[in-house]
């Protein structure tokens, strides 16, 4: 068998779903052993991409909506670098990706030829791990240890650098076993001792709060924090990418905390005697950047199964490495059932977080005559009742839907949250759509991350996607535009669209449906009439350029010191000093 073959033949006894890449990127002989044996398998569909970049989003989509590994074939070209930024995306927020560079049209020596490149050193600092494949007989086996390690443990990618030699080869197929890979080890269980300690600062809390990442989703660790928290009347809030990880109407929900969440979450993490961080990494955005004044008065148990994020960002208290669905089992199992938490305390304590959430409660409010994102957002998650799966690009509309939309579920919200890629959100939506298939997905997209990407509607429309695409229009980079004004005195430069295009027209050029919004007394029938049409359907909302995201962290501030809007008085007096 050629080691075309038993490349093709492995991935589809690994089940992979789909394969994401663009046109003339398989060469001539892989098409035909590809359209020869595969046209008709239950596996390897093929999912054609306007561009590698666009690929490799569409399969970080797939496999953020279904926990399975996204596949990325590519030619060894261009191709291939374009698949970096993906790569870089997906490994920052923890996305299993695979791409798979295989030199089908090149000379097997891989040197001195044109368009060679170096692809495993390109990769390198953005990749979980990497391979160079040149021999036959490591083919099958690298390839199912590329998808094991990129879905196990803290997910993340792999690129896999196929030789053209080992693809003509020939060889007999067998289908390895991949039990132990070495120098990998997964931890899940955490170290009697570190439960000890942890257990001990919980039963010693007064005002503890948990610090939810995505690691509650990626591990599937919603119902049993809830039991943890419930039992424990310890307030739960999430990081941007912790968010659908914990129901909106649990009791012990409060919110969500950083740059632009709720102030009365960051307050509760800033004022805590105990944080406890389930699967997050501490970052600037989340925590303000001040990282030595982060919770002052706080010890912070650290739960991740990665190591190298503890004490990178904070320094902790009670580092935990484990699985976070398996550590908050081990951790509530220590705790005696005997024991109840004061309920003086933690009757203060909530009383304490519902009195900033008065201060400064995060409403949409509607006004004037063009439609405002904030309310648009809120529209949208009343409408589908937040269980939409909701995949967004970058900037002011991603976190006016972090703030407004109410996610019910784990792995509905998507978005690039390490990286901030422009661009990620439309193709990322047509990836969660072909995985989620059954599942009501929107793409939630500002014009400027839009324009980025906007080819792949070839893709959702050939494949006959029922997709929704809520494209928000205000002819701007909204964010740059937000930052120019608070802090560089109005000197807008470049964050205007001088020339847009008409997306309606657009959209209909590709064979999608579309229609424009522009008006606040047409939102709700409107969105409801392009949520109800099958197929493609873009639904371009026009919005007022001046709202902006309120509230604010400071840059370089503390959790504490956050911006509001004009409209929203701050509270007489200091800010309450809970040591």
């Amino acid at each position: 068998m050629k080691g075309l073959e038993i490349f093709f033949k492995t991935l589809e006894k690994e089940k992979v779903e789909f394969i994401f890449s663009p046109p003339n990127s398989f060469g001539k002989s892989a098409e035909e052993i590809f359209k020869k044996k595969y046209n008709k398998s239950r596996y390897l569909k093929r999912i054609v991409s306007g561009t590698e970049q666009g690929a490799s989003h569409m399969a970080d989509g797939y496999a953020r909506a279904t926990g399975r590994a996204g596949i990325v074939v590519c030619d060894s070209d261009t191709g291939a670098t374009n698949t970096i930024t993906g790569l870089q995306t997906a490994n920052m927020d923890s996305a299993s990706l695979v791409v798979f560079v295989c030199h089908f049209t090149e000379d097997k020596d891989l040197t001195n030829i044109f368009e060679h490149i170096d692809h495993v050193g390109i990769s390198r600092s953005c990749t979980k791990h990497n391979f160079l494949v040149k021999e036959i007989g490591d083919l099958a086996r690298v390839v199912r240890e590329a998808i094991h390690l990129s879905i196990t443990g803290r997910p993340g990618t792999v690129l896999v650098d196929i030789s053209q030699e080992v693809l003509y080869d020939s060889a007999n197929f067998n289908f390895p076993s991949i039990e132990k890979i070495s120098g990998y080890k997964v931890p899940i269980l955490a170290p009697k001792k570190d439960i000890q300690k942890a257990t001990k600062l919980i039963m010693n809390s007064k005002r503890p709060i948990v610090f939810g990442g995505g690691g509650i989703v990626i591990s599937g660790a919603t119902k049993v924090l809830q039991k943890f928290a419930n039992r424990l009347k310890i307030p739960v809030t999430l990081t941007l990418m912790g968010l659908g990880g914990y129901p909106p109407s649990d009791p012990m929900r409060v919110s969500w905390i950083g740059m632009h969440g709720s102030y009365f979450a960051n307050m509760a993490v800033h004022n805590s005697d105990l944080v406890i961080c389930v699967g997050a990494r501490f970052d600037d955005r989340s925590t303000g950047g001040v990282f030595d004044k982060f919770a002052p008065n706080a010890k912070v148990i650290h739960i991740d199964i990665d190591p190298s994020t503890i004490n990178k960002n904070i320094k902790v208290h009670c580092p935990v490495i484990g699985d976070a669905k398996s550590v908050l089992s081990q951790i509530d199992d220590s705790i005696p059932l005997s024991f109840k938490p004061d309920k003086v305390e933690r009757d203060e304590w909530f009383d304490q977080i519902k009195e900033w959430e008065s201060a400064h409660p995060t409403v949409a409010v509607q006004k004037g005559k063009s439609i405002k994102t904030s309310y648009a957002i809120d529209t949208i998650s009343r409408i589908t009742k937040g269980n939409a799966v909701v995949v967004t690009d970058v900037g002011q509309h991603q976190m006016w839907v972090a703030q407004h939309y109410q996610f019910n579920n784990p792995r509905n919200q998507i978005t690039s949250g390490g990286l901030g890629t422009m661009g990620f959100g439309f193709p990322a939506a047509i990836g969660a759509k072909l995985g989620r298939p059954n599942d009501t997905v929107l793409g939630i997209c500002g014009d400027g991350s839009f324009q980025m990407n906007m080819q792949e509607f070839s893709t959702a429309v050939e494949n006959n996607l029922d997709l929704k695409i809520i494209l928000i229009n205000n002819g701007h980079h909204g964010m740059v535009r937000q930052w120019q004004t608070l802090f560089f005195n109005k000197n807008y430069s470049c964050c205007k669209f001088d020339l847009n295009p008409d997306y309606v027209k657009l959209a209909k050029s590709y064979g999608a449906k579309s229609f424009r919004i522009e008006s606040p007394k047409h939102l709700e029938s409107s969105i409801k009439e392009g949520f109800s049409t099958k197929g493609v359907v873009l639904m371009e909302i026009v919005v007022d350029h001046t709202e902006m995201v309120y509230p604010m962290l400071t840059p370089g501030g503390t959790m504490n010191d956050m911006l509001f809007s004009p409209d929203d008085p701050v509270p007489d007096g200091p800010i309450p000093d809970m040591s």
